[in-house]
């Protein structure tokens, strides 16, 4: 069984207090293929790049067992870029550039040899499409994660909460929680978005953390306090690749390991903020994940006695 992540393949070009870059590797799917490939060896990637798309890059994915034949390779068009400025508080950011290119036609393909996914990642993109790969599987996969954004739910509502429908976990912000429901209160907001139909419901803070609802339970897990957050591009994708990487690997996904899973997903996006794009995803050690969990355990562990 495997893990199917769907989402962008793309270029980013990024500027922050700390630097700016010209071009390089991004994109949703390819942060989350990253972050989950040091929980889970069997990844199958669907996502679409032009002929500018470097083939080391591909052979790099491959590396981190990441199965590209999913990928559709469109030779005469360019790949998407998106180029975005952050402000000093690192917390919010001027997009300067959106290129479509090949996204703009893009019709999602699940091979034959995808259809096994035990775990679909549906990472952040146009409802339509993601409702499009759903139609494709012949089998429902045992876990279907989906992450969207606050710009789908300004021009595409009703597809949207079509998908949020047929899926088990959501994952937003906690802006885009509010927007979607309506609801300041991020535990209302909670109440309002599962009764849309997912079963879980993840509200991201950045810096602060993530909560992880269900209809009965919540659980909150701090951020990892870190000297320097040089480039927060993809955390939220690296959040989520951690997250389902983990419950692939562990195939248990209930509410009690979920919580396991985002001190797992917290941890990869740690690496990722540390240096632009995806550059601090590639090639970590085991050790050097183990031990950053193990900070997270640090963090939050302590012995209490009710008198």
């Amino acid at each position: 069984m495997s893990l199917l992540v769907v989402g962008t393949v793309a270029f980013d070009a990024i500027e922050t207090p700390f630097g700016k870059t010209d071009k390089i590797l991004g994109g949703a799917a390819t942060y989350i293929g990253l972050a989950a490939s040091y929980f889970t060896k069997n990844i199958n990637l669907v996502s679409v790049v032009g002929g500018d798309f470097p083939s080391e890059n591909i052979s790099m994915l491959n590396r981190h067992h990441i199965n590209t034949n999913g990928l559709q390779i469109k030779k005469d068009q360019k790949t998407f870029f998106w180029a975005g400025k952050y402000h000093n508080d690192m917390n919010s950011r001027d997009t300067l550039i959106t290129e479509l290119n090949v996204l703009e036609t893009f019709d999602p393909i699940v091979p034959d040899e995808y259809q096994d996914c035990e775990f679909l990642m549906l990472g952040n993109l146009s409802p339509q499409v993601q409702l499009q790969v759903l139609a494709q599987l012949k089998n429902r996969p045992k876990l279907i994660v989906l992450d969207t954004m606050n710009f789908w739910m300004d021009i595409a509502l009703d597809d949207l909460k079509k998908i949020i429908s047929k899926v088990d976990v959501l994952t937003v912000n906690d802006g885009e929680a509010r927007q979607l429901s309506g609801e300041y209160s991020l535990v209302k907001a909670a109440q309002k978005i599962l009764a849309m139909g997912p079963k879980y419901l993840i509200i991201k803070k950045g810096e602060h953390g993530a909560l992880l609802f269900n209809e009965e339970q919540v659980f909150y897990a701090p951020a990892l306090p870190l000297e320097e957050v040089f480039d927060p591009t993809g955390a939220g994708d690296s959040f989520a690749g951690g997250f389902i990487g983990y419950l692939a690997h562990t195939k248990d996904i209930s509410f009690d390991n979920m919580k396991r899973a985002i001190i797992f997903g917290s941890a990869t996006a740690s690496f990722c903020v540390e240096k632009f794009g995806t550059e601090n995803l590639v090639g970590l050690t085991q050790n050097q994940v183990d031990e950053r969990v193990q900070e997270f355990i640090d963090l939050v562990q302590f012995d209490i006695s009710l008198v």
